[in-house]
């Protein structure tokens, strides 16, 4: 029988211990490579007999995991729309193994038909909790079920459960739209939920409320196959959990619930969230929210089912802190005390937002709370330290005199907020510069950079000097010069290896990029010169300093022979020749062949070199004191009106 389970570049790359780059090569290299037997174009699908055929072909084959062997197997159930239900079932079964092992025994004991008749009812006697009801025809057969048992036997059922809601995950990153496990894990610590009571009303599968560490977990989602996978996740990690299925706004399944704490990274721009029928809602203590505006509602629904001083811990799109629509609901926010902090994170922290969202912080006020006077604002990026570190100093602060908050944090007055925008965006309060970088180190950097800004001086000529020219490609036949050409495209995200990039050149920095390792880079030597291709990204030509890099796309490499022809020489000469580039079709790009210089010996060669490299030492000295000024004069108007900085 033929072996029909499929398996994408990313599987390939798992089972081998390889990068997806080296998957990718081993494509293009090996004409025995196995051919697609499915997906598309841009993602193919192959047999994965025949790929464990090649690999042990090509010595290297690693061992399949059974983990890895069952989750393939899974993904042939069905297609990818019905994988969830798959997943969950399977999340169910390795729940009734954990619950009562024995009943299972007795189940594999029998024939395959007897079982698979037997098995529903008795699935469904021990696991019940899970919201809906699954459907039994998923065309699940008796070996892939037996494989299960055997793997949640080895790895323990809550153990192989997660490893395969990994792969279900990065199947389906873009639909699922799971918060990243680093921000969930700093959302449930700012909300204090570590044993407690806590609601995720938007739970998606389950990633904040497994962060969350609740001794009981309530969670709901419209989608009724990720409220039943989040359902099983928590049960087997031993977590008391209610889950239901449905539109939390349109129909709360948890009215008259309160917690301890929210949780939620609800959906964002959703204009059909029920704005009509919900207008006379009483969850809207702090205003209708705008049609336009469904996280404020889903803002009203959190703080509607928290306890009074209880914390909600909400994801919300960077636009919702500013949007004039929504500035009474923000208003009233802020006058309520309910509103305490707003954290700036980096963009792709919330999957579903275009650009950077935001982290609010609301708490439910207490009857005889004292009126709060300010709000925490956080500007953090990637940096998520400095966020709890922020809300720990803010939360445990002193009665009297300011709280001790670290770099890119700040305490803003309620009343300087409360004017007609009601704007909260921390990166208008709050820079990550200012704080980052003190004033006083940016005033040394421009100091710095002063003293490096040596004008070169060059003897003016009472009459032009006409000098012979040559070529490139001259010199090129003559082996003064070989000519080497980065790659048209190359993975620069992963890998060990530093890129050298267009950008990199023109900024006259260290290279920023990374790849792995194949056939056909091009590496850089100390000594060598380096342009960009396409003419009009910039004329920078520069020297190659340091140990080797990988030469990145749209860069040409001039390799010299010292002896004959001096590098810095070289690099001068094409940073201002011209008639170098060639149009080919709509495109044009350098020639360099086609550059021409002057035919001068190695010692005046030298001569000229020095000046030029002096030159290019005077272009680097004066773009970072233009970056030193531009940030010193940022930080000094932003410091003197923040209050950071006095004047002398």
């Amino acid at each position: 029988m033929r072996d029909d389970v499929m398996v994408n570049a990313a599987d390939i790359a798992r089972i081998a211990d390889v990068g997806r780059a080296a998957v990718s090569n081993w494509r293009k290299r090996f004409d025995d490579f196995p051919r697609p037997v499915g997906g598309t174009a841009s993602s193919p699908s192959f047999s994965l007999a025949e790929i464990e055929q090649w690999l042990r072909k090509h010595n290297r084959y690693v061992e399949v995991a059974p983990l890895e062997r069952v989750w393939q197997r899974l993904r042939a159930v069905g297609d990818d729309l019905r994988l969830g239900d798959v997943v969950v079932y399977t999340g169910t079964f390795l729940l009734y193994l954990k619950r009562d092992p024995a009943a299972w025994r007795e189940l594999a004991r029998l024939t395959d038909d007897e079982m698979l008749s037997r098995l529903p009812g008795s699935v469904a006697a021990v696991v019940p909790e899970p919201p809906g009801e699954l459907p039994h025809e998923l065309g699940v057969d008796p070996s892939l079920i037996r494989a299960i048992a055997e793997v949640g036997a080895e790895e323990g059922p809550a153990a192989a459960f997660d490893a395969i809601c990994a792969r279900y995950i990065d199947v389906h990153a873009r639909r699922l739209l799971a918060t990243p496990e680093p921000v969930g894990a700093l959302m449930a610590r700012l909300a204090a939920t570590a044993g407690k009571t806590v609601l995720d009303p938007s739970c998606g599968i389950g990633t904040l409320l497994l962060a969350s560490g609740a001794a009981r977990a309530l969670g709901q989602d419209v989608n009724g196959t990720a409220a039943r996978l989040t359902a099983v996740r928590l049960l087997l990690h031993g977590v008391e959990a209610a889950v239901r299925d449905g539109d939390s706004l349109r129909a709360d399944a948890f009215p008259d619930e309160l917690v301890d704490a929210v949780i939620c990274n609800p959906p964002f721009n959703d204009r059909g969230w029920g704005y009509e029928e919900l207008t006379s809602d009483p969850r809207w203590e702090y205003g209708l929210p705008p049609r336009g505006e469904s996280e404020l509602a889903w803002v009203q629904h959190c703080l509607s089912h928290v306890r009074p001083g209880g914390l909600v811990v909400i994801m919300m799109p960077g636009v919702a802190a500013s949007r004039r629509s929504g500035r009474r609901v923000r208003g009233n926010l802020l006058r309520a005390g309910a509103l305490r902090a707003i954290v700036t994170l980096s963009a792709g922290a919330a999957p579903a937002s275009s650009g950077a969202p935001d982290l609010w912080v609301l708490r439910r006020p207490e009857a005889g709370d004292p009126p709060a006077s300010d709000v925490l604002m956080v500007n953090a990026g990637d940096d998520l330290a400095v966020v709890e570190a922020a809300w720990q100093a803010y939360t445990s602060r002193a009665e009297t005199g300011p709280p001790d908050l670290p770099e890119a944090s700040r305490v803003v007055r309620i009343i300087d907020l409360l004017d007609e925008e009601v704007a909260l965006t921390p990166a208008h309060r709050v820079s990550r510069q200012t704080r980052a970088e003190p004033f006083t180190g940016v005033r040394e950097r421009a100091r710095e950079a002063i003293s490096r800004l040596e004008v070169p001086k060059l003897t003016p000529l009472p009459v032009r000097r006409e000098l012979p020219l040559t070529s490139i490609g001259e010199l090129s036949r003559a082996g003064v010069v070989s000519i080497g050409q980065g790659p048209l495209k190359l993975a620069e995200e992963t890998g060990d290896l530093p890129v050298l990039t267009v950008k990199d050149l023109v900024r006259g920095r260290a290279p920023s990029g990374r790849t792995c390792d194949e056939p056909g880079l091009v590496f850089t030597r100390e000594g060598d010169v380096v342009a960009p291709l396409i003419p009009g990204e910039n004329t920078a030509a520069r020297v190659v300093a340091g140990p080797p890099v990988v030469l990145g796309p749209r860069l040409l490499l001039f390799r010299v022979d010292p002896d004959r022809l001096d590098p810095y020489y070289l690099a001068g000469c094409l940073r201002v020749t011209g008639e170098t580039s060639v149009r080919l079709g709509s495109s044009v790009r350098m020639d360099p062949r086609r550059a021409r210089l002057p035919r001068l010996p190695i010692e005046e060669q030298r001569e000229y070199g020095e000046a030029f490299r002096r030159l290019l030492a005077y272009e680097d000295a004066v773009r970072e004191l233009r970056t030193a000024s531009d940030d010193l004069l940022r930080i000094g108007f932003e410091g003197l009106l923040d209050g950071t900085l006095h004047p002398e």
